[in-house]
């Protein structure tokens, strides 16, 4: 079994050309250069798909992660009251959301080989119809432990999801769209654990805890309806022999350390973001087009020249890329502060002092939804404005490291935010003070995943859609550790000191990948590319 290095399936090591090198910095009358570059004789590749098109797959599919996250998470308000219904405590409760939490991550790295290997859309209609039954089964569940269950499965189907709907994002659109359309996914992850609580709130104090699963079961369905009928499969085999600008090799600037050390940066047509081997033509004959029923079929053949065990395999040894280990360390964290409060606030705003209703309860996700969509917005569509004036003064070159300069914004915000949010409960402070520090901490759970992921991408392009699995995948891991036991954590210690330590963990981690990346990134890259790890 050969091992390969990035650098054979991808010589631009992530610094490619994005603009013409006669551009002006001073204005935009440069040209664009399409990187991956689609193909010039296949109407089926995905790039090349109408734009209405790629638009409706991916927004389908952003909505069952908003459902997947939606109907698990969306439950904590009802917490409290599931606890003296099922005669639960505080601790035993909380495993509604954590035991998801950790299947939702560990089940990525089932998930993401079977699409490389089967193609994605089979993936997607299965465990889209598998998500409606378990809400289903959620809405009728008699006992706890069915309602468990429920969940646990739930979680199982929508994992799909995680790193293959992100590993969309590079089916679909070029490397200027990344940002702001990973920022739209990942709003629509997290909009599902803030606005299904705000949801549920006001279903749990009108109707019941069982309606909000019902509303849930009603949605997926319909979502899957969606998902059959308007997500063709987008696999593709993409020509590694295309430039990016339809150039020479001798006619781009090779500035740059990196490029000298031998990275091939004309080569702009990056390979396909999920990871296979890519193949070469010289044919010009035009691909017939596929109808409409012929992209609506399950099967679109294996993964060449492989097998199964390989594809499971291949992704473990990535583990030593710099970028996967802050991407999922800083996206771990995040989700850790975010779902802690998930979990927490129920029992301290239902409680005394506060004592409030599940629907009032539910108000605290609007801060928390407003945290998001900024912080979608500065990780996304801020992002690749910064990165195209950043490209524009390097003479048309692309270097990833420029989207991490944004890791500043969440930095700050969401490390204030922990301790607003610590010393709030704490010092039983006034509402308004734990919205704020909630919406501080929301920021955090898209920009950082939205910023560093993008990076991944754009870093590790050929092996991508395995790269995104190991950070979800891992991700989750480690939040399911933190999770577990924060309930007694923060009964041990007080809330200040245990959201006061949290708060230093994210700056930590957070800084230590800034410092390390921003100046040595383009040096890293270059001698990761040259490691023999890849299956």
């Amino acid at each position: 079994m050969r091992l390969q290095t990035l650098h054979e399936l991808d010589r631009t090591e992530g610094t490619v050309v994005l603009r013409t090198s006669d551009a002006d910095a001073e204005t935009n009358a440069s040209t664009l250069v399409l990187v991956p570059r689609p193909s010039d004789t296949d109407p089926n590749d995905p790039l090349r798909w109408p734009v209405w098109k790629k638009h409706v797959a991916f927004i389908s599919v952003c909505a069952f992660t908003f459902l997947t996250n939606f109907g698990i998470g969306g439950l904590a308000p009802a917490f409290y009251i599931l606890s003296l219904e099922f005669d639960k405590t505080m601790v035993q409760t909380s495993d509604l959301l954590v035991w998801p939490i950790l299947v939702l991550g560990v089940f990525n790295f089932f998930w993401v080989p079977m699409a490389n290997y089967l193609g994605k859309r089979p993936i997607f209609v299965f465990a889209c119809g598998l998500l409606a039954g378990s809400f289903l089964w959620g809405a009728v569940a008699a006992s706890f432990n069915s309602l468990l269950w429920s969940g646990i499965i739930a979680a199982f189907a929508g994992s799909s999801t995680e790193a293959v709907g992100a590993s969309m994002v590079n089916d679909l659109y070029f490397l200027h769209e990344r940002g702001a359309k990973m920022g739209i996914y990942m709003n629509f992850i997290s909009s599902g654990n803030t606005l299904g609580p705000l949801i549920c709130g006001f279903i749990v104090t009108g109707v019941s805890w069982r309606w909000f699963k019902w509303l849930s079961f009603i949605l997926t369905a319909l979502n899957f309806v969606t998902v059959l009928l308007f997500v063709p499969e987008t696999r593709y085999f993409r020509d590694e022999n295309h430039f990016g600008d339809g150039s020479t090799p001798s006619s781009t600037p090779s500035s740059r350390e990196d490029m000298a050390a031998g990275s091939d940066v004309e080569n702009t047509a990056a390979k396909e973001a999920s990871g296979r081997p890519t193949r070469t033509t010289t044919s010009s004959v035009e691909t017939p087009k596929k109808t409409w029923k012929q992209e609506l079929s399950l099967w679109s053949g294996f993964y060449p020249d492989t097998n199964l065990f390989k594809m499971f395999v291949r992704p473990i040894p990535m583990f030593v890329y710099p970028c996967v280990i802050y991407s999922f360390l800083g996206y771990a964290v995040s989700l850790v502060l975010t779902v802690a409060i998930n979990i927490l606030n129920p029992f301290v705003l239902q409680a005394p002092p506060y004592s409030w209703s599940p629907m009032i309860n539910g108000l605290i996700n609007i801060p928390g939804f407003i945290g998001n969509v900024l912080g979608s917005y500065a990780g996304g569509w801020l992002v690749d404005v910064f990165c195209d004036r950043m490209t524009r003064r390097n003479k048309g070159v692309f270097e990833p490291e420029n989207r991490l300069y944004a890791c500043i914004l969440p930095l700050l915000i969401t490390g204030a935010g922990c301790l607003v949010f610590g010393y709030g409960v704490e010092k039983t402070m006034h509402w308004t003070t734990l919205f704020f520090g909630y919406g501080m901490v929301a920021f955090s759970l898209t920009a950082v995943p939205t910023i560093t992921m993008a990076y991944v991408s754009d870093c590790l392009l050929p092996v991508n859609s395995d790269a995104l699995m190991l950070v979800n995948g891992s991700k989750n891991i480690v939040a399911f550790g933190f999770l577990y036991g924060i309930v007694p954590w923060v009964q041990q210690v007080g809330y200040i000191n245990c959201f006061g330590t949290l708060s230093g963990i994210f700056v930590g981690v957070i800084a230590i990948g800034m410092l390390s990346l921003i100046p040595f990134g383009g040096k890293i890259r270059h001698r990761q590319a040259q490691w023999r790890i890849i299956l």
